[in-house]
This record gives C-alpha cells, sequence and structure tokens, in this order.
C-alpha cells in the first residue's frame, strides 16, 4: 500500500479551444487491474447518473399534434421537435421553468432567439429550431425544461390527461456527451504491471468534466458508504454519526476563529452546492449578510428556490450558528 500510494498521482488536461465541455484526467499509480475497474465504474455512472436539464415538451400557437404542419415553415413539426431535442440547456434551481420563442417574417430561427429567461441558460444557442420562407410567417413556442437523469422516453412521462397541444420530447438529461477510457501499463519500482488511467470526459458545458467526475465520485462513494453501514450494523451507523457531530463542531470553530462579519463572507464561501449559490446570486443575494435579511417564507418564494436548498442552507446556517428568522 506504502508503494501504492507514492506512485498515485492525478492530473487534469484541458482543450483550450473545448473550454469546459472537455478535459482527460490521467490516473497513475494503480494497482495492476484497478485501471479497468475503475474506468469501466465511472464511465457507467457518467453516462447515466449525472443530473442535467433538457426540454420534455413544448407547444407551438395553432398546432394541436406532431404530425401537424406549420404554415410558411420550412420544417414539419417533427423536425422541430428533433430541433428542440437537440437544445441543451442548464437550469438553476429544482423547479421546472417555461423558456418562449416568437419570431416572424422570412429568416432562420435559433435557440438563441427563446426570450431571456434567469433561471435557465442555453448552451448551444446556435442550435437550429426552424425556418421560416415568408414574410407572413409567424412562429410561437413555450418549450419546459425540467432536470432529470440520463435519457427519457416521453411514452414513460406520459401522464393521464395532456393538454391539446402540448407535445411530449424523449429528453436527453445528461450532460455527459462522451466518455472513453484507456489503460496502460506503468512501472512502480521494480514492478512493470501497474495501470495508467486515461479517462476522457465531454460535455454540453451546463457542467464541467471536472465537476462531472467529481460527482461520479460521490454517487458511487455514497453507494458504497451505504453498503458499507449495513454490513457494518450498529456500531459503524454509530461511529459515522459522532464523526458527523466532531467535523459539524470542527466547521463552526474555525469559521468562528477567522471572525468574520456577516457582510465580509460571500455567498460563494459558504459551504453550500453551486446551484444553491447560483440561484441566491442570481436573487440578488451576494453576502450571508444579505441572506439572514431573508424570512424563511420570503426566502422560500424567490425564484428557483426548491425544498432541498431550503434545508441545505438551514445545515449551512446552523453550522454557522446563524438562523433566519
Amino acid at each position: 500500500m506504502k508503494s501504492f500510494l507514492e506512485a498515485f498521482k492525478i492530473k487534469e488536461e484541458k482543450n483550450p479551444k473545448e473550454g469546459r465541455k472537455k478535459s482527460t484526467f490521467i490516473i497513475e499509480g494503480l494497482h495492476p487491474g484497478y485501471g479497468i475497474t475503475l474506468g469501466n465504474a465511472l464511465r457507467r455512472v457518467l453516462l447515466s447518473s449525472i443530473e442535467g436539464a433538457a426540454i420534455t415538451s413544448f407547444k407551438i400557437k395553432d398546432v394541436q399534434h406532431e404530425f401537424s404542419s406549420i404554415d410558411y415553415v420550412y420544417q414539419s413539426t417533427i423536425d422541430i421537435m428533433l430541433n428542440l431535442k437537440s437544445l441543451r440547456v442548464k437550469l438553476y434551481g429544482d423547479d421546472p421553468q417555461v423558456i418562449k420563442l416568437k419570431a416572424s417574417g422570412e429568416r432562420e430561427v435559433y435557440g438563441k432567439d427563446f426570450e431571456p429567461n434567469p433561471m435557465v441558460e442555453i448552451m448551444n444557442p446556435e442550435q437550429l429550431i426552424a425556418t421560416l420562407t415568408d414574410k407572413k410567417a409567424n412562429l410561437e413556442i413555450e418549450a419546459m425544461v425540467e432536470k432529470g437523469l440520463g435519457y427519457s422516453l416521453a411514452e414513460e412521462r406520459k401522464i393521464d390527461k395532456v393538454p391539446i397541444g402540448t407535445i411530449l420530447v424523449d429528453a436527453i438529461f445528461s450532460p455527459v456527451e462522451r466518455v472513453n477510457f484507456k489503460v496502460e501499463d506503468m512501472r512502480v519500482g521494480g514492478k512493470t504491471n501497474f495501470n495508467r488511467l486515461i479517462l476522457e470526459i465531454d460535455t454540453d458545458g451546463s457542467v464541467s468534466p471536472r465537476e462531472a467526475l467529481l460527482e461520479a465520485i460521490d454517487i458511487l462513494q455514497s453507494h458504497f458508504g451505504e453498503i458499507r453501514k449495513e454490513i457494518g450494523g450498529k456500531k459503524d451507523r454509530e461511529k459515522e454519526e459522532i464523526t458527523e457531530e466532531e467535523e459539524g463542531r470542527e466547521e463552526v470553530s474555525a469559521f468562528k476563529n477567522v471572525k468574520k462579519e456577516p457582510k465580509e463572507i460571500l455567498i460563494e464561501d459558504l459551504d453550500l452546492s453551486m446551484r444553491t449559490k447560483n440561484i441566491l446570486l442570481k436573487n440578488g443575494i451576494k453576502t450571508l449578510a444579505g441572506l439572514l435579511r431573508y424570512k424563511p417564507d420570503t426566502l422560500a418564494k424567490l425564484e428557483g428556490m426548491g425544498e432541498k436548498s431550503m434545508e441545505e442552507i438551514k445545515k449551512v446556517l446552523k453550522h454557522l450558528e446563524y438562523t433566519i428568522q
């Protein structure tokens, strides 16, 4: 184990042209066989279990179903549905959001033509939606954006009564577009059969490859942790509870030692998820002092704020010995 710890290294190589979308992670010093073991596990989780957002349904003015034709629009309704399916989006907050598009005249319509929504970011604004072929053309679309995992068939999400004119879409929620890995042998000391894992991750930009990898690791750890607790029994669970309490006390103690005023503590520095931080920042809350000015009922009504985010905020404030009145 000592030689494993001494040889273990990990580095990230980014492609400057791809920005947040593509990275290669090189993990060295793995024991023989662990390259395949870790590569397979991470690849499966990355492709199936990273939360993302997608358009799940849409309505077009004066269109009753997906087989309807649209005057002065080159694409059929099904073509537009496929184009909307290819639109990659990032949703801030837990609640579903509606994005709207209105276009007229002879022109091409793209993802960037949707009206701004502070809770939704379109990651590929150059995605073609439709082509209007006449000055008389008029196109109005309302699309529902929701969060989910993996790939969701419209058939699986059918409800008893779908409103007339609402068309369900097969949703690609996963922000991870491609994961490849390969394993190479490497030398550690006098042994030449240790593994080097080379992991390539491509995303749609709504999360970075690093964020996706960290989330995949957390998912695997949580599953192994639950198995460990069940096998370990009561003593393990009691030990974990004590450890969590100690960590909480340490966090509070460390915070007190800093002796900063609430107005000096930025939201970005709080131990909140990126999702919750974005909700607060988008609603103009930039410091702890700004957060403490809100009452729970008012805070819960902020755009994008869900129950999970509220619980997360209360937990962090409790650790810091603050409450929202």
